[in-house]
């Protein structure tokens, strides 16, 4: 329901504005059921200030109107019920008199009309998922030639619940009939789907209005644009968290086991780990603030909201109630001292591939970088070892320059984007000084960003490898090396995320004064986070527009490779040319720079070679058979519910999974594995990072003077 795609955002800037939304308490008021949930007076003040924010300074300037309402009643739909397997006609035909109503309740912050949708899906959601636990009670005749369609996004609503129900029964059917391919009894798999959608009843249940009221705010501001967001205060502390691959906690990794927040891994040199009295799989069953504070029991808690209360400034005391795993005796208190986590696992990293040319070994860097990630934070407070992209990737190249590496192959595949700031810094490491990236704004005022530091950390030949999953960021750094003549870029068309969101603390936008009433009005806000600055959330607004050096936006287009590989993602599926609401692609002047290389003389020739090795490559085949197959089963909407007939069809996708596989394994030089066989870890079936590393390789050996950077 929440799901995010992640941008380029400017953290470094802060949007005044002037507004002073008023608190509305004369809303239209619709009979509430006991256990249906309600906006409160905060989120009527946020919704207000994000609307008047959203339409006065979105680069877009797209005005609330009746065309916009009914753009964000589509979507907060099919955020609810995409698959159309809740809603009946009924409740859409209710529905539909907000459809073009919602831009008013937006402005004027009411918000009744879409809780009142949502505890309507709610309730639907409720009563199939119990429909559903009612019916394991039933027998099953798996021996039936019944088939149950479980894409229905393209299908009309239910006529009616029996229609539905009918439909559940085929969904509760399908699950059971999956355990009973796993050759346990039907008692066993019964109890075990029972307790799956006990489990999912349990989770609905902790629901919250700020859920409800982020699906809404979701459905709102992706009508203006894919990129503007709104986020609650605990997505927002989230949000910042992928922002700056840190954190400040006690260092473990925590999900939610049959009720129980269980810890599931401990960082290294963390206070957990330190402290020498966690274990994985201990169960915290209560947290307490500080050294003297209340215990507050937490089983059964949302994942999240436990999350935040045991998160917390470096330096504070955190204490926990332990029970160790498979023991339910008395639990033991431990005290810990939270401290700031830097995410390794998720930040840049680097391998060393060798290739042979005539005899003679390359050696071949590659770095992988999944963000473009910034401590903002640390930064701003002058911290020289604040986290970074640029830093770590730079302190990565000193180390393969040391090793004596014959080439870099930046890996951006699926780096969604982060912070512009660093874009613009990684792009110095390779250039001596000039543009990296041209901004428009909103007044069609255009800025050229440069790289000042005439440093250049790596002079010598290098790649950059995208995919279809490499946006913002990605493409401002793909771009400029392009332009740049820098390096040669391989892999798939990128996303095409080309615009500038400006990360907007809301708390200092939204008035004192009003801030003031709402603290008379409901007292203390339950529902912040533990520590936490941020009360009223996180606007990303997209405030302005990238466009290459060269004067092409990067916006809906991408970036086109030099060398294009075929792409396992699905094109017409995924990119900012499949969103609605997308901008344009389009052009300005070109700003001066001087290029430091010229690939158009050798890229025919380099594609040569890389068509000369993929046409008798069985890895590439095996690529193009894996795109043919996923295209086939995407347009796949239903399937068997005959025992015998699926289990056929499952040993038959099995088998030529293993054969396929094994097939591939071979193509790449490793031993095939039997059925059942754990693949060794860290084996790596990469194959285009491989060939990446071979063009990188065939560069090399054209002894070619393109590229004539001198590191000074």
């Amino acid at each position: 329901m929440f799901k995010k795609f992640y941008t380029v955002v400017v953290v470094a800037a802060t949007l005044a504005c002037n507004a002073s939304p008023t608190v509305t308490t004369n809303a239209p008021q619709r009979k509430v059921g006991a256990a249906d949930l309600t906006p409160d007076l905060q989120q009527s003040v946020v919704c207000r200030q994000v609307a008047e924010m959203v339409t006065r300074f979105n680069y877009k300037k797209v005005p609330l109107n009746d065309s916009i309402s009914a753009i964000i009643y589509t979507n907060y739909l099919k955020r609810l019920d995409e698959n159309h397997s809740y809603l009946l006609a009924t409740d859409v035909a209710d529905f539909n008199q907000y459809k073009t109503t919602l831009d008013d309740d937006i402005k004027a912050g009411n918000l009744n009309n879409a809780f009142y949708i949502f505890n309507v899906f709610q309730k639907r959601y409720t009563e199939y998922v119990n429909f559903s636990i009612a019916q394991l009670a039933k027998s099953f005749d798996f021996t039936k030639n019944e088939t149950f369609v479980y894409d229905r996004d393209s299908l009309p609503y239910a006529a009616d619940v029996n229609e539905l129900h009918n439909l559940w029964a085929q969904r509760v059917k399908y699950d059971l009939l999956n355990l009973q391919l796993t050759g346990k009894s039907l008692a066993e798999n019964k109890e075990t789907l029972k307790k799956r959608y006990s489990n999912i009843l349990s989770q609905s249940n902790k629901l919250n209005n700020q859920d409800v009221f982020q699906a809404f705010m979701d459905a709102f501001t992706e009508a203006i644009d894919p990129h503007t967001n709104y986020f609650t205060p605990q997505n927002a502390a989230n949000f910042n968290i992928d922002m700056s691959r840190s954190l400040e906690g006690i260092g473990a990794t925590l999900q939610s086991v049959n009720e129980y927040v269980t810890i599931k891994s401990i960082v290294a040199g963390g206070p957990a780990d330190k402290s020498k009295q966690v274990n994985v799989e201990d169960r915290i069953i209560a947290v307490a603030q500080g050294k003297t504070g209340a215990f507050q029991d937490i089983v059964g808690w949302r994942i999240e909201n436990a999350i935040a209360l045991i998160r917390g400034a470096k330096g504070t005391t955190v204490r926990l109630q332990l029970l160790r795993t498979g023991v339910n005796g008395k639990p033991r208190t431990i005290e810990l001292v939270r401290e700031k986590i830097i995410l390794k696992d998720i930040s840049a990293q680097k391998e060393i591939r060798t290739y042979n040319n005539n005899g003679k070994q390359v050696k071949i860097g590659v770095i992988s970088i999944p963000a473009f990630y910034l401590d903002f934070n640390d930064y701003k407070a002058g911290n020289p070892n604040y986290k970074s992209t640029t830093r770590d990737v730079k302190l990565i190249l000193d180390t393969l320059k040391r090793e004596n590496v014959d080439g870099i192959v930046i890996d951006l595949r699926e780096n969604g984007g982060g912070s512009l700031m660093e874009a613009i810094e990684l792009t110095g490491l390779f250039i001596k000084t000039g543009p990296v990236v041209q901004v428009r704004d909103a007044r069609n005022q255009v800025e050229v960003d440069p790289d000042e530091d005439p440093a250049i950390a790596y002079a010598g030949p290098m790649a950059v490898l995208v995919d279809r999953f490499s946006a913002s960021a990605s493409e401002i750094f793909s771009a400029a090396i392009q332009d740049y003549g820098r390096g040669i870029i391989l892999g798939t068309q990128t996303y095409g995320k080309g615009s500038v969101q400006n990360a907007i603390d809301l708390d200092k936008v939204i008035n004192p004064t009003i801030k003031d009433k709402l603290a008379s009005l409901t007292g203390k806000n339950k529902s912040v986070a533990v520590g936490s600055q941020n009360k009223f959330g996180q606007l990303n607004l997209t405030i302005a527009k990238f466009y290459r050096i060269s004067g092409g936006a990067t916006q809906h287009k991408g970036v086109i490779p030099d060398i294009q590989f075929p792409s396992v993602i699905p094109l017409d599926k995924y990119g900012e040319d499949t969103e609605p609401s997308a901008m344009p692609y389009d052009v300005i002047a070109k700003t001066d720079f001087t290029k430091f290389g010229n690939f158009t003389p050798v890229v025919p020739e380099l594609k040569k070679l890389h068509d000369q090795r993929m046409s008798t490559s069985d890895s590439y085949k095996y690529l193009l058979e894996d795109i043919a197959e996923v295209k086939k089963q995407s347009a796949e909407k239903s399937i068997t519910l005959n025992e015998v007939q699926l289990k056929k069809q499952r040993d038959a996708d099995e088998q030529k999974a293993l054969e396929r596989n094994n097939l591939r394994r071979v193509a790449l030089g490793l031993k095939p594995l039997k059925k059942g066989e754990a693949k060794p870890k860290n084996e790596d079936l990469d194959f285009l990072k491989r060939e990446a590393g071979q063009i990188l390789t065939d560069y090399i050996s054209l002894d070619n003077k393109i590229m004539s950077v001198t590191q000074k």
